[in-house]
């Protein structure tokens, strides 16, 4: 397995920056560009890992899906029109092409089969799996479906009523999906409110959705327009420049055209309650994601209690959240975020594990963890568990730990930042 050595040194973080286009984004704009009538063409699109497997899902579906460079053109023949694949489709590690691509491919008349990689195994699909059962698709797999490798055939769904049992928009939008192709009227009631981008892309073609007070409702066999789209940069990306810009003394840096929807701001409102010294521009809104830029400049954050409805908003950014509160005067509590043990790793064990290495003074909890701030950093060999977020954690961490790191398998970045260490190195000065 590969490593990188990570140089611990004095330096800044200092400029401006764009991060790849948004990971939830990229994703659907693939899936409705497929089930569309005519062109699609998607700009500042994501190439990561995860990405091309959901492009590569719907190529095996018979889709023309052409890529060049940062924009994806898919010329879309309607959902009728989508064929049984030959062979069985490869998720690779994509949680958000697992679920999804379950909604949609429980409305096809057909036979598919679906398998990941060790990681993506061993992440729970019966969540979306039971819904979609409901609505009539047939699926089985290891325990019952609950795991992949998963058979299944669809086709003649009806409409359900569904109260999300865990807070995902994954599971969401995988029902949603599928009520998209299902008879009548489904319903999706959401406790807390998780990101919206499915809700906001299926109107940008065209689609009818309601929205009330967490319920969420959506009328089958609507037909969609092929339209274009532009990718906002990733907010779950620019979390990491945001917290290098504040634990690196004399730092200031501001990231542009970064996605400021509402359900994925919470790491803005944690840095504020921290007292981070942190600017928001909202500039524009395009196909309904708000738009703008971000500046951070060098702070001493104070530990705060992180719990409740905004664990949803930063799921994605609590590793490197963890990282900052030890940094920070005084506590900090994480709770309400067992859905971290679901993730590519299990996210509590992960960070907790590899910041202790570093030096932190950190322990788990069922649901969290509690972070002690002020404390030096060493420095040492610290491991990814092959996981994007605990990566990019610690190529963070390096810049001010006292000695240099050694991080263990550095490719699984490319999963969500194929650019990261580039644009790592582009801001330190």
């Amino acid at each position: 397995m590969s490593e990188k050595l990570l140089e611990s040194k004095q330096t800044v973080i200092k400029g401006e920056l764009q991060v790849p286009g948004d990971k939830s984004i990229s994703h659907r704009s693939i899936i409705f560009g497929s089930l569309a009538q005519g062109k699609t063409v998607v700009t500042n699109f994501l190439d990561g890992e995860d990405c091309m497997r959901t492009i590569a899902a719907f190529q095996a579906m018979g889709v023309s899906i052409e890529k060049h460079g940062q924009t994806v053109v898919i010329e879309g023949n309607g959902v009728e029109n989508l064929q049984e694949p030959i062979e069985p489709i490869n998720l690779g590690n994509s949680g958000t092409t697992a679920r999804l691509l379950l909604g949609v491919l429980a409305g096809l008349p057909h036979h598919f089969t679906l398998f990941g990689d060790e990681s993506l195994t061993n992440r729970p699909m019966d969540r979306v799996v039971i819904p979609l059962r409901q609505m009539g698709a047939m699926i089985d797999g290891r325990e019952n479906g609950k795991y992949l490798p998963l058979a299944m055939r669809g086709g003649n769904l009806s409409s359900i009523a569904f109260e999300t049992p865990v807070k995902s928009a994954q599971v969401k939008s995988g029902v949603l999906l599928a009520g998209l192709l299902a008879e009548g009227e489904t319903t999706v009631t959401e406790k807390t409110t998780t990101r919206d981008h499915t809700e906001n892309m299926l109107q940008a073609f065209g689609g009818k959705i309601d929205t009330n007070n967490g319920k969420i409702s959506i009328t089958g066999k609507q037909q969609l327009q092929g339209t274009e789209i532009h990718v906002p940069g990733d907010i779950s990306s620019a979390a990491f420049f945001l917290v290098a810009s504040t634990i690196v003394s004399g730092s200031e840096l501001t990231i542009k055209d970064v996605g400021l929807n509402p359900t994925r701001t919470g790491i803005i409102d944690v840095l504020k309650q921290m007292d981070v010294d942190i600017t928001v521009v909202e500039e524009r809104t395009i196909g309904g994601e708000p738009v703008g830029s971000i500046t951070v400049r060098s702070s001493t954050p104070k530990g705060i209690i992180i719990d409740g409805e905004i664990i949803p908003r930063i799921i994605d950014e609590i590793p490197i959240i963890a990282l900052l509160a030890t940094q920070a005067n005084g506590k900090t509590i994480i709770r309400d975020a067992e859905e971290l043990r679901y993730k590519e790793s299990d996210r509590i064990a992960s960070v907790v594990n590899t910041l202790q290495a570093l030096g932190a003074d950190i322990e788990a909890t069922k649901d969290g963890m509690i972070i002690h701030g002020n404390r030096t950093l060493s420095g040492g060999k610290v491991d990814s568990y092959g996981d994007h977020r605990i990566g990019m954690m610690i190529a963070i961490a390096s810049l001010i730990t006292e000695q240099a790191v050694t991080l263990v398998n550095p490719a699984c970045i490319s999963i969500s930042y194929p650019s990261f260490f580039e644009h790592l190195k582009k801001v330190s000065r």
